[in-house]
């Protein structure tokens, strides 16, 4: 996979901008439609950062489209079989764009992101140091961080606006705002898919801790899995032989970002910080190596 330049907000002329999110630009193509364009842009704390990372919103694309084909057995996505070209014009801009787009069918978001967990780390590494447990599930005493859990978790969390975090909440609370029927087959879904994603992966060299997935309602009612999946945007990805329990494992996602923001003096609210060339070379490494690995044969 090749990297062109940076991308940091896309413009199509023919279609209509609805959207700039914290990494993807959406834009409407028609009633059942619309074009989503990862771009390079990079969050870390729910900020968007300054600096793009070239060919990243690239490796969220293809990787998320590798990963809805192998769960389409498991839940139907947003996926289509739709170029940028088929909707917006053959025109170069759009040729140079067509590699981080994807023509998605319209639905109705769920207002929570269903994460799954099977490594104590991250939020809620944080939320069993303070209280013994994660989103309402108690877990033994005197786990270490990065432990390896004997189930994996299903931890929801409410969806933020950019610039807002977002913010673990119980099952109990979930079901509160998708039904409780509804927030039965959620977790059952990711989990399954968790389950799978993690089969596959590790025989790669690749530790999944945990990974958020975002489900909508299509016109039909039925529930889809939308947004992005298994990606370094959206997972924690390690490498197996470098695990080790008891501290923070070196990664192949953003949280080689978390790890600089964290060292600086930087209280998390938007602006945020420059990025040294370093961090962003070595973030950009790192997503299309977890591309590499996840996509290669057992």
């Amino acid at each position: 996979m090749t990297a062109n330049h940076a991308v940091f907000e896309s413009a199509i002329d023919s279609l209509d901008l609805i959207a700039r999110g914290k990494v993807r630009d959406v834009y409407a193509v028609d009633d059942d439609h619309l074009a989503i364009i990862a771009t390079d842009r990079l969050s870390a704390f729910d900020v968007v950062l300054p600096d793009p990372v070239p060919g990243k919103g690239i490796v969220l694309t293809q990787l998320s489209r590798f990963w809805f084909a192998r769960m389409a057995s498991v839940v139907p996505n947003h996926t289509t079989t739709l170029s940028l070209a088929d909707v917006a014009g053959n025109t170069a801009a759009n040729r140079a764009l067509e590699p981080r787009a994807m023509i998605v069918r319209r639905t109705a978001p769920l207002p929570v992101e269903a994460v799954a967990r099977g490594f104590l780390i991250g939020s809620g590494w944080l939320d069993y140091q303070h209280t013994g447990a994660v989103c309402g599930h108690a877990l033994p005493a005197g786990l270490e961080q990065a432990a390896e859990l004997d189930t994996a978790l299903f931890t929801p969390a409410t969806k933020a606006d950019v610039g807002d975090h977002d913010e673990n909440i119980d099952f109990a609370a979930m079901a509160a705002l998708t039904g409780e029927v509804q927030a039965q087959r959620i977790r059952d879904i990711t989990l399954a898919i968790f389950a799978a994603a993690t089969r596959h992966a590790r025989p790669r060299g690749i530790i999944i801790a945990d990974t958020k997935l975002e489900f909508g309602i299509d016109r039909n009612g039925e529930l889809i899995l939308i947004d992005e999946l298994l990606t370094p945007d959206s997972s924690r990805f390690w490498p197996a032989d470098q695990y080790e329990p008891g501290q923070s494992p070196p990664s192949f996602d953003k949280q080689f970002v978390r790890d600089h923001l964290d060292a600086l003096d930087w209280d998390k609210t938007a602006p945020g910080p420059r990025l040294p060339d370093a961090v962003i070379d070595g973030t950009a490494a790192r997503y299309r190596r977890a591309f590499e690995l996840l996509t290669a044969p057992a």
